[in-house]
Parts: C-alpha cells; structure tokens; sequence
C-alpha cells in the first residue's frame, strides 16, 4: 500500500479499493431504460424487492443526526448485480428499530450496526439470508431474546450481538452454522446454560459469554476429534456451577480460558496439562478447593494463571517457578500453606500471595517455621509436593477498548488501517476484534498483547488522543517513524485511525519481552553471560548510532524497559521517536514526571557506582554471576564500567558521541562473525510498558 501519494486520492484507499469500487458501480449500473422488476435508486438500478426491502429499512430507522438525510445509495451501502449486499452504518447515532422486511434482501452478506441506538429484537427474519456472513449489533439496546431462525444462515460467520440488554437463553440451533467461527453474546441478560451444541461444533474460534446470567454446569461434551479449533473460551461472570468437565482439556488448541466468578467446585484435575498452548487461564473466584496440580507447570506456553479468591490447599508446585513465559501470578485468598517457591516470591510481590494465612517465605509474610532436619525429610517428593533442600533452608481489559467491526481500509466508518511491510497481513476488523490483554500503562498510552482470530499475537500500543498531534500532521510523522528500519530497531509494522480519534501502533509481540524482565525477573537458575551482556549493549549502542546518524532521533528516555529482545537475545530499541507523535504540552509533562521520579526514588545510581569505584570497591558493582569469570574477563568488565560512567557524566558536554562508545566496546570485546552476524531486517518486540 502506498503511504504517500501526489494525486487527489482520498490517504489510505489502496488501487485495490477503487477496482472494487468502480466493479460495484458498474454492475449496479445500467444504461437501459428501468423495467418493470427493477427499480432506480439514486441512478443505481436494483431489483424492486431489494428497493422496497431497503426503503423499509430506512423507515423504520431514527436518522436522529441526518446521516441518512440524503441517501444516495453509497454511505454505508454496497451493491453486486442489481442487489444490496452490504448495510454498515456504524457509530452513526441510529435508532429505532430493524424491520423484518431486511430478509428480502436475499442477497446481503454484511449487517453491521454496531455503536448506534437501536431498539426492539432482532429480526427472525435474518435466519432466511442464504449469503449472510457477518451480523455485528453490539453496543446497541437491543432486546428480547437471540431468533433461533440464526442457526438456519449457512453461510454465517461472525455473530457479535455483545452490550446490548438481550434475554432468554442461548439457542443450540447457533451451533448448526457449520462455519460458525466467532460468536461474542458478553454483556447482556442472557439466562440458562451454556448449549451443548456449542462443545460439539468444529468451526468455533471464539466464543465469548461473559458476563451473563448463565447457570448450570460447563458442557463436558468437548474433545479434538469435533472442536479442535477452539482458542478462545470465557465464561466469566455468571453463575455456572458443577466440577470442571475433564473433557475440557482434550482443546490442545485452547490459548484463553476465562472462568472467573462463577461457582466452580471440586478439584483441579492435573489432566489440565492438555491444554499445552493455553496462555492464560483465569480460574478466580469459584469454590474450587484441594491442590494446584503439579502438572500446570508442564503448560510451558503459559504466561498468565489466577487461581484467586477460591478454597485451595496445600502448597504452591515447585513446577510453576519452572514457567519461562510466566509474567502474572495470583493465588491470593485460598487456604495455602507452605513456603513459596524462591523464583516466584522473587518475581511477583505479595498481593500475589496474600490471604493464606500458613503461607510464608514472600515479602510481608509470616516468618516461616525452621526446617526440619535433613534427616527427617521425605526420600522421594511426594505427587505434590516437590523438596528442594535450598529453599527449605533460605527462609499482570480486556480486550482493546475499541469498537470493533469489520471495517476496511478506507471504508465508510472512517476507519484506516496503513500497514507497513511484515510478516503478517491483517484487516483493522481483524485488529479491533482481537483478544487483548493489558500489558502496561505510560504517560503516552496503554500498550496490550492482542491475539488476533489466526492465533497470531500482535502488540498494539494506543496513544492517549488528548495529547496527540492533530490527524495530519500524526500521518505525516508516523509514516515516517513506521519506514525506519534497522536490525537494533523495533519496527512499527502498522497503525490505524479510529473514526473517534483512536490511535494505535502496531508492532511485533515477542514474549521474551524486555532487558529488565530478561535481567531482574528470571529463576536463580538462569544465567546470563558475559558475552550475551555485551552483544545486547552493543545491539543498543547500533541502534541509537542508528537513530542518531541516519534519522536524526534522540530517544530520550532509553531504559531497560524499552529495550527489547528477540528469540536470539538481540536488542531491539522500542518507543523511538514517539514524541514526534504528541503535542508539546505532552513531551513537557512527559520530562517534568520523569523528573518527578528521579526525585522520588532517593538514590542517583550513577552517583552511587562512581562514589563505589572511588572507593575502590569496583567488585561491589558487578554481578555475582560476572564474578565467577573474572580472572578472564575482569579487564573487560573494569573498561565497560568506566565507559558506562563516562556516558552519565554529570556534564553533558563530557560524554562521548555514540559512535565513540560503539567502537570502544568493539575494542574491549571484539565481535566474533557469530555474534556480529545480522539477525534480520529489523527484528520483532513488545512495545514498552513505559515511556
């Protein structure tokens, strides 16, 4: 897609747009006099059923805001051979209600009316579309319960009728839509239980029905062999009981399920190590009672649990702390008891562990019994509980708030997606439908992982609006932020413009995530080398020659935060340039909080290393892992720590261009062809949590 074009075309219509746009014209178009079937509309010539069918439906809409004043048959309107096969008018105030007469429209694909004022039910009559693909009706007031007649669409893809105030219970008959691959009923009134049909069916991705009135138990009818498909499962806020269905494990394919505030008994089964790609399970909230399985820890792709606010016993696995991805931790309010695993109570703080009255060995807690003697301990670990001598003895929105629909680059929502080049293509209906969590929050925005409906993860940064540039002048400048590449570089691979001044940033997710968690958050039981140090400090050093030489960029706020690493531990420099995004009132404030938390922290760590290696306690510095290999690298670590404070000299006219730093670390440690080796055009990492 061209970012930048020297003719009248509207930003952001492809050449592929306007092909589509001139081949609707065309086929709706006829030169010949109307006859007695067909109707003129505007110029356009349609069948007389589909001219009555939509006449109808504007009629029984309340064009409050005068969108629909003028009609001429293209706002929001797409037609193919004669017939309407698009109605999308959102975020347009609309009211009233949709006439049963749309089903006349027998050749319409798309309904969406998201983000208006709607009323009254839902058309049965939408059942009779052989070619509907996509209904989106949420955020509107839509009531009385969801038509059975849906299930008959054989073509129906996407059904999202979420936010609005519908009742009675979920029809079976919705899982007979044999392609059926998202279906979002959250937040309404919607009663009974969830269907069994909905564990049978083979094309559900996403299925999302919280919160509701739900009750009765989980469906334990779920299995590979008819639902492999399935990655997104929440069922949070509602009233469902009984046991978790085992059969609930055999979905291999499961990255989220969400079962909070329910009423969840029983145990945890230890076959829920099957859902060996599940990223996130949120059990809080429920009854569950007895052990936390062992076996959760097997689950190696699983970043987030929650077991919060249930009536667990027993002590925390040992094999969690084995979790590599783990980032969010909350077994809070149980009945826990034991002593924390050391990984753990190191990584995460004690909200993470607090309401266990026999837990100990986190920060605040109890102090925990002395051990028993070594003699006295059990030969064998027993199935859970695991021994480990050492540690006996030592002591994370969901979702992009967004409106989602499926709108096109350039389309009538006013929606715009620019991609940039990358290895994935998708539309801002894809993005704005995406699962997301919240990773973090800074001045300028809130950064989520977004799991788009293919599996594949994206991470989106959404600029606070009040304080970004006007809609020119941000185009002008995030094109050119997202045409920079290099490989010590995090690379913008798109951005969108919400009809509502939404702005979001898209880059590559990379769950390794940043320096400071690679550095500060692993297991004792992970080192990090020397040589992997020093390849890191020298990928930032490039990237910011980089940003200096070839851009004419300064960072201006460069931390372990922001610095990124890839599957091979290379640095990638994350939030360059944003503040060529923001107003200047905004980089003020930005500098002015900064300054504010230096002031707050007490301590001025280049200050305090200086005033140690005056001391000559230069060992003190250095990490004990380092230390272990100082009598081969003790130079090289002595020549980077007077580099390092060469570079914070309290004068700035003191310090060295970066060009200097690069060559004096690729003196202190040449580079060997492995590690100077390139890694790729420009790398793939999470936006910073921090600005």
């Amino acid at each position: 897609m061209a970012m930048h074009k020297q003719n009248d075309e509207p930003k952001g219509i492809s050449p592929f747009t306007h092909i589509f746009f001139l081949v609707c014209f065309f086929s709706c178009f006829f030169i010949e006099p109307v006859s007695s079937d067909q109707q003129g509309w505007d110029g356009v010539v349609v069948t007389a059923a589909d001219f009555q069918a939509l006449q109808a439906f504007k009629q029984e809409l309340i064009d409050s805001k005068g969108f629909l004043k003028s009609w001429n048959g293209w706002v929001g309107i797409k037609c193919a051979k004669g017939q309407f096969i698009v109605i999308q008018l959102p975020w347009k105030g609309l009211g009233g209600r949709i006439t049963e007469k749309i089903g006349q429209l027998q050749a319409l694909r798309k309904l969406s009316l998201h983000d208006d004022v709607i009323q009254g039910s839902i058309p049965r009559a939408l059942g009779v579309l052989p070619d509907l693909r996509g209904v989106q009706l949420f955020k509107n007031r839509l009531s009385g319960s969801i038509p059975a007649t849906l299930g008959s669409c054989p073509s129906l893809q996407t059904l999202d009728l979420s936010n609005n105030s519908l009742t009675g219970v979920v029809p079976e008959s919705l899982a007979n839509s044999t392609k059926l691959y998202r279906l979002n009923l959250s937040f309404n009134l919607i009663s009974g239980s969830v269907p069994v049909s909905f564990a049978r069916s083979s094309s559900l991705i996403f299925l999302d029905l919280q919160p509701n009135n739900l009750s009765g138990p989980i469906p334990d009818s779920w299995g590979p062999q008819n639902h492999s498909r399935l990655r997104n499962l929440d069922l949070s806020y509602n009233a469902i009981n009984g046991s978790l269905p085992v059969s609930l494990f055999n979905l291999s394919s499961l990255v989220v399920l969400n079962l909070e505030s329910n009423g969840l008994e029983d145990q945890i089964p230890e076959s829920i190590q099957g859902l060996h790609n599940l990223s996130v399970l949120v059990l809080k909230r429920n009854k569950l009672s007895g052990p936390i399985p062992a076996s959760v820890g097997n689950i190696s792709s699983l970043t987030k649990l929650d077991l919060s606010g249930n009536k667990l016993s027993g002590e925390i696995p040992f094999s969690l702390a084995n979790l590599k991805t783990f980032n969010s931790f909350n077994v809070s309010y149980n009945n826990l008891s034991g002593l924390v695993p050391a990984p753990l109570s190191q990584k995460f703080n004690s909200s993470s562990f607090v309401g266990n009255i026999e837990l100990c060995g986190y920060s605040g807690s109890p102090p925990c019994p002395s051990p028993p003697p070594l003699q006295n301990l059990p030969s064998s670990p027993s199935r859970n509980r695991d021994i480990n001598i050492e540690n006996l003895s030592s002591a994370g929105e969901k979702g992009i708030p967004t409106p989602a629909g499926e709108i096109e680059p350039g389309g009538e929502t006013g929606g715009k997606l620019v991609h940039f080049d990358g290895p994935m293509v998708f539309t801002a209906d894809d993005l704005l439908c995406a699962t997301a969590e919240i990773m973090g929050k800074s001045t300028y925005g809130t950064v989520y992982n977004a799991t788009l409906e293919d599996g594949n993860q994206v991470a989106v940064k959404r600029l606070r609006e009040k304080i970004t540039k006007g809609q020119k002048e941000f185009e002008t400048e995030v094109n050119l932020l997202g045409k920079i590449r290099h490989r010590n570089l995090l690379a913008m691979r798109a951005y969108y413009l919400g009809p509502k001044g939404e702005k979001l940033l898209v880059f590559d997710y990379m769950p390794k995530g940043s320096l400071a968690t690679f550095l500060h958050a692993r297991g004792p039981e992970t080192t990090v080398d020397w040589p992997t140090r020093m390849r890191i400090a020298k990928g930032v050093t490039r990237g910011l020659m980089y940003l200096h030489t070839q851009e004419n960029i300064i960072h201006g706020n460069l931390t372990s935060s922001n610095v990124l690493l890839d599957e091979k531990i290379n640095a990638k420099i994350a939030d360059f340039g944003l503040s060529r995004l923001m107003t200047a009132a905004a980089n003020a404030n930005v500098i002015a909080t900064a300054g504010a938390l230096e002031a707050m922290n007490g301590v001025d760590l280049p200050q305090w290393v200086a005033s140690i290696v005056k001391e000559e306690w230069t060992n003190e510095v250095f990490d004990l892992e380092l230390m272990r290999d100082a009598s081969s690298i003790g130079d090289e670590l002595l020549n980077t720590l007077k580099l390092g404070l060469h570079c914070v000299d309290p004068s700035p006219s003191a310090r060295p261009e970066v060009q200097q730093v690069l060559q004096q670390l690729e003196e202190i440690r040449p580079d060997t062809p492995a590690s100077s080796a390139p890694s790729g055009d420009d790398g793939a990492g999470v936006p910073s949590t921090s600005e």
